[in-house]
């Protein structure tokens, strides 16, 4: 069955190009800065958080997938390379021969904690100091809307 597309009104288009064009430029200039300053990607990046976000730094490789949103494939071939520069690395599953664990090294540990002042000067010069409180807290929500929604209609 084919509907008709509700086309975007003018306000609306203009809305959601505002909002890819701020993420993609947003993206690209932090994982330049990010590149520039501590030679991780922003993917590297994402992953080492997702694993200092855990009390003993590792998480089960089904489990970080989940948390980054990425496919299994996609992790898989981003570890080994993490793997190959001792950023991270593969742990089997004592209790479950079919799972593994993605853990943090001591120099991936170092390497988040190197990053991640730069990374928070970057963002607050380039969002958090742009917005007034109230602009924060709208964009809060408003992001929080919108993970709503996607959450609710996730598979």
């Amino acid at each position: 069955m084919n509907e008709t597309p509700q086309w975007l009104s003018p306000a609306e288009q203009q809305a959601w190009r505002a909002f890819v064009r701020v993420h993609q430029k947003l993206s690209a200039r932090l994982g330049r800065d990010l590149q520039a300053h501590s030679k991780l990607s922003g993917a590297d990046y994402e992953i080492l958080v997702a694993l200092t976000d855990t009390p003993e730094g590792r998480q089960r490789f089904q489990d970080l997938s989940k948390t980054v949103e990425w496919e299994q494939s996609r992790l898989s071939h981003h570890i080994a390379r993490m793997c190959k520069r001792g950023l991270v690395a593969r742990e089997e599953c004592a209790e479950d021969g079919r799972a593994a664990f993605v853990v943090l090294t001591p120099a991936g540990r170092r390497a988040i904690e190197t990053a991640a002042p730069q990374h928070v000067a970057t963002v607050r010069r380039l969002v958090i100091d742009a917005l007034s409180p109230d602009e924060l807290a709208m964009l809060e929500q408003i992001s929080n809307r919108i993970l709503d929604q996607l959450d609710d209609m996730s598979p």
